[in-house]
């Protein structure tokens, strides 16, 4: 392992080969949601990079074939990341990340563009800059689209014009990609090798349902796929008690019994992570009357908590809620508590499990949560970009790189044959 140039920066070197022709970088990794849709999609994940070390841990455990630079990414030099992943400046095929969201989301009631969170995106665009990825994707919340009045996206796409990207802004939807919960973010994606356009992927799923939680009322074009229920994600999963489960548990005699389950199930010869938080007793004591599908208003009102029995009954609707077997999550944060949403199992008393969660969230049985900090595996879960929008987007991305590679070499021939 080489010595440190920066004192911010802690560096880890790959310890196999990056087999796919095609490379991406992954800032602001965290425990790495982007990049396991983009290797799932086809490319190969060269080097990652996050300032917090309990996701840097759990990176490196997946991605053994990537280099890591944990620290702030204004701390890293994009030569020193260029040099160790062999290429030149220009040459990286794709650069995605996604700067922190809290300073975006709607749950902040303290948002700011001068927060020192929310110009993250600056620091991005810095090694955009240094790196001149041919194309890259920036995720975040819907929340970033009405911040200061558009203006910091409306920053973003024009400094990205002045770099030479051609960009455009979508929001997708993970339960129109075939991920069973019902979540949105925004994606900006610029290219400067065609048209930004055809980085966004188009939906996969769809039912009737969809239009009750805000999709399309018609079905999309290409949308053949149904979209995944939240038993047809994690039904196979076993049974635990609350505040129970195993980091590493062989699986038992509990099979998949839906496509979903045997891709989830795919390469993972042992259950990870298949443990949840330990609800206190008054807790427990409401869930219980919690019917599927129900939440806090089932809740008898001398067990509510004291702020609640002056709620109305349209507020925190999702409070306490018990997931619904034939329905879809709501979006995963960092924290299962009942107290902030609907993290109750469908038919135990207890809270998802970090393995349900990461289910919920698309990521294989496969990919393992380093330690045993649960606070830490739910946040890096809560985190993440679901898997299976990210590799849409990097089949899209892959697929519009690869055009380009075939336009170059044609246009090579003709100059050789010249």
């Amino acid at each position: 392992m080489r010595a440190e140039s920066l004192s911010e920066i802690r560096y880890t070197e790959r310890r196999t080969t990056v087999a796919a022709s095609h490379r991406c970088v992954d800032l602001f990794a965290g425990a790495g949601g982007l990049a396991v849709g983009f290797r799932s999609a086809g490319w190969g994940i060269v080097a990652g990079n996050d300032v917090d070390p309990d996701a840097a841990q759990t990176f490196r455990l997946n991605f053994p074939e990537a280099s890591f630079f944990e620290g702030p990414v204004s701390k890293l030099a994009a030569d020193e990341l260029l040099a160790d992943c062999g290429i030149e400046r220009g040459d990286l095929d794709c650069l995605v990340g996604g700067p922190p969201c809290q300073s975006f989301s709607h749950n902040n009631h303290h948002r700011s563009a001068v927060d020192e969170r929310a110009r993250l995106f600056e620091h991005y665009l810095t090694l955009v800059g240094a790196l001149n990825p041919k194309t890259l994707v920036m995720e975040n919340v819907p929340g970033i689209l009405s911040i200061d009045g558009g203006r910091v996206v409306d920053e973003i796409l024009a400094s990205l014009k002045e770099l030479g990207f051609d960009a455009v802004v979508g929001r997708l939807s993970a339960e129109e990609f075939g991920t069973p919960q019902l979540r949105r973010r925004v994606f900006i994606v610029a290219s400067r090798i065609g048209a930004a356009s055809e980085l966004l992927p188009n939906p996969t799923h769809w039912s009737p349902a969809l239009a009750k939680w805000g999709g399309p009322k018609e079905r999309p074009a290409g949308a053949t796929k149904r979209p995944v229920t939240v038993w047809q994600a994690i039904g196979d999963l076993p049974e635990i008690e609350n505040g129970g489960g195993v980091q590493i548990a062989p699986w038992a005699s509990s099979h998949p019994t839906t496509t979903y389950q045997r891709e989830m199930r795919r390469a993972a010869p042992q259950l990870y992570n298949h443990v949840c938080h330990a609800l206190a007793s008054v807790n427990l004591d409401r869930i219980v009357h919690v019917p599927e599908g129900g939440n806090w208003r089932n809740v008898p009102r001398d067990l509510l908590p004291a702020g609640m029995k002056r709620a109305r009954l349209q507020d925190h609707t999702k409070r306490y809620g018990r997931l619904s077997r034939g329905g879809f999550a709501s979006t995963i944060l960092t924290k299962c508590d009942p107290h902030w949403g609907a993290y109750v199992h469908p038919t135990q008393d207890r809270t998802i499990s970090v393995r349900e969660a990461a289910r919920l969230q698309g990521f294989p049985d496969s990919f393992r949560f380093a330690g045993d900090n649960l606070s830490k595996h739910y946040t890096q879960v809560g985190n993440a970009v679901p898997i299976q929008v990210a590799q849409a987007i990097g089949s899209a991305v892959l697929a519009h790189v690869r055009q380009h590679d075939v336009k170059v070499a044609k246009a090579r021939s003709l100059k050789r044959a010249a």
